[in-house]
């Protein structure tokens, strides 16, 4: 049996290097890079949301007076619940003063009479006949040293 031997001439020469691909972007790059993109475009997403549900290009108010003036609603950071519950509180302040109002001519009326029954009629512990709303000062009853 013949043996086997090389090619005359010998064998082609062996490619023993490494052929790799450019190495291209690192993974770290790679990831910060998506999300980066994947923030950006998540944040434009919750904007429009937030504009189609809450804000409106420009509401005219008539105030109360008659005067009539624009709210654009562009200005950042304020939507239309906002704004409702800014004007329902506005609108509700006359209501809450009257109400404090009342409670003071209450309380007013409760210490004359107080007054009455101790100095009677002739005696006045104040310096002139003017009102002066009370301001009251909230002390602790136990002072801690």
């Amino acid at each position: 049996m013949p043996q086997d031997l090389p090619p005359s001439g010998g064998y082609g020469a062996v490619q023993y290097k490494r052929n790799l691909p450019a190495r291209g972007f690192r993974p770290a790059v790679m990831l910060a890079g998506v999300a980066g993109i994947m923030t950006y475009g998540f944040w434009k997403l919750g904007k429009g949301i937030r504009q189609q549900k809450y804000v409106l290009p420009s509401i005219r108010i008539r105030h109360m007076d008659r005067v009539s003036f624009w709210i654009n609603a562009d200005v950042k950071g304020i939507s239309e619940l906002a704004r409702e519950k800014m004007w329902s509180r506005i609108h509700l302040i006359p209501m809450l003063t009257a109400e404090e109002d009342r409670d003071l001519v209450r309380r007013h009326l409760a210490d004359q009479a107080r007054e009455k029954a101790l100095l009677g009629s002739q005696t006045s512990p104040y310096n002139s006949d003017k009102y002066v709303r009370p301001t009251y000062a909230i002390t602790p009853s136990q002072v801690s040293k």
